[in-house]
């Protein structure tokens, strides 16, 4: 397989949740996406045509900020594929590329509920891909009705991974890339890389993280941020910029610092050399010869933490519902001795929600 070009789309993005009304977030969410369009555009029309793209986490819609489920499901969610995606499928098509991103879906198979899901498209237009984000803490998850979930869709995709002609393809949206087990599974799976829409401020944990799945898992990564505020900053306190590619060994192919508007973070992957590489045995650098996952097993079998089904038989109305969720959490980590016990009479710290 000759190596092949991916680029990241670092672009701005309009706040569907600030629009006065349904009509206007929609028309919010049609120029986000036409703007989106016209930057894979401007990438294909260069002399270093992708071969995938990658675009950013809320690129398309903003995140609800705190809008009920409900209002935002009405305001700005969509289905995959569907009259949004439609252009960039016609444009997957058009230029012969894979397009892969981030949006809020609401399937009509599951009603009252909706998901941040990343997809892929390929270069006949279709969708081969669409992961529903497991964790997360402003959004509702697949895992809040586990057991609905799980009977009605294949374990394959649950963390779905993609075989295609360039390689095997993963996608994990933004802070989500701070959950080791998410690229684990999809490594098992035989995801050679992983792309990384993602919508979030400079934190040195999530840049060592997304080093630590590469070189726990011998994949690539192609990191596309949000350009100027990200979401979660109506403000405009916090940037995005950092758009990232890194080999299966950790080392940085195409980077941008700035938050500006950009199609140049571009660099070949190539995937023999992954393939390669997976296959020689260099001691403990080479993950997948020497890994021990047996001796995990009986842990995770006992570890009941977060739990699963809290919205099982009604979906999440409101992301203030998940502090009902979150106690029994704690609970449960104290049990365990991961937490200490508070003393009598204290009361739980503050902090902040990421999402």
């Amino acid at each position: 397989m000759k190596p092949w070009r991916a680029t990241c789309i670092q672009m701005r993005a309009e706040r569907a949740c600030e629009a006065e009304d349904a009509e206007a977030a929609r028309a919010v969410i049609t120029r986000n996406r036409d703007r989106l369009v016209g930057l894979i555009e401007a990438a294909c029309d260069t002399a270093d045509k992708p071969a995938l793209v990658v675009f950013p986490e809320f690129a398309m819609q903003g995140p609800p900020l705190g809008m009920p489920v409900a209002e935002w499901i009405a305001r700005a969610c969509i289905t995959i594929p569907g009259p949004v995606v439609a252009p960039l499928q016609a444009l997957a098509r058009r230029q012969g590329i894979y397009i892969a991103g981030n949006a809020f879906e609401a399937p009509q198979e599951w009603q009252g509920r909706y998901f941040n899901t990343s997809f892929i498209i390929d270069p006949a237009g279709e969708v081969i891909l669409n992961y529903r984000r497991i964790n997360t803490a402003a959004f509702p998850s697949v895992h809040d009705f586990r057991t609905d979930y799980l009977a009605a869709t294949p374990q394959s995709q649950v963390f779905p991974v993609v075989d295609t002609p360039l390689g095997r393809l993963g996608v994990i949206p933004c802070g989500e890339i701070n959950v080791p087990e998410v690229a684990r599974v999809m490594m098992m799976q035989g995801a050679e890389v992983i792309l990384h829409p993602t919508n979030s401020r400079f934190s040195e944990a999530q840049e060592a993280a997304k080093l630590c799945r590469v070189s726990e898992n011998m994949v690539a990564m192609v990191s596309a941020n949000i350009a100027g505020p990200i979401g979660f900053s109506p403000d405009g306190t916090h940037v995005g910029g950092r758009s990232h590619i890194i080999d299966h060994l950790g080392q940085t192919l195409a980077f941008q610092e700035d938050a500006e508007e950009s199609i140049a973070v571009s660099a070949l992957i190539d995937i023999d050399a992954l393939r390669r590489d997976r296959r020689a045995d260099t001691g403990l650098s080479n993950p997948h010869l020497r890994a021990r996952y047996e001796m995990y097993v009986p842990f995770y079998e006992q570890a009941r933490f977060y739990p699963a089904d809290h919205f099982l038989n009604a979906p999440m109305a409101d992301v203030a519902e998940t502090a009902a969720a979150i106690a029994v959490a704690r609970a449960n980590l104290e049990r365990s001795g991961v937490l200490t016990p508070l003393p009598a009479g204290a009361s739980e710290p503050l902090s902040t929600v990421e999402h």
